[in-house]
């Protein structure tokens, strides 16, 4: 259930608008051209500045994890391709996918009911096991 889709583009386009980003070096495997090239991309945005609603903006909180800093800055960082831009296309496009999936309302869990019958099955099965345990204990010589 997502709120009104105008709403969720709304944000998207100004977290994009506002994003800021760095290039880095990335790590890890591949050869000359990791150590030469700033490839690696860390995408910038201030959550505060998104004006989102309160439980959406928990909601992202919550999914943001370590990524979201005290300053409510939102950090994202793209390494996984060997180009500048992939890497910054594929930040753009986890930021996107972070923000509508903060703007889905989680189904509220339905109460189960359980009937008079269910009940007296389960205090009965609760007693005979109780009897169970009672049995069990140090035996006396």
């Amino acid at each position: 259930m997502v709120e009104g889709e105008s709403l969720v583009d709304a944000a998207v386009e100004r977290a994009l608008a506002s994003a800021r980003e760095s290039f880095l070096a990335a790590t890890g495997p591949g050869g000359q051209n990791v150590n030469k090239v700033a490839s690696a991309v860390q995408l910038r945005v201030d959550a505060y500045a998104l004006r989102l609603s309160p439980d959406v903006f928990a909601r992202l909180k919550s999914l943001a994890g370590s990524r979201m800093t005290a300053a409510g800055e939102i950090v994202l960082a793209a390494r996984r391709f060997r180009t500048q831009e992939a890497n910054r296309t594929d930040a753009r496009e986890r930021l996107e996918a972070l923000i509508r999936e903060a703007h889905d309302r989680p189904t509220p869990r339905a109460k189960s009911r359980l009937n008079r019958v269910g009940k007296e099955a389960r205090i009965k099965a609760k007693k005979s096991r109780g009897v169970v345990k009672a049995g069990r204990g140090k035996v006396e010589w």
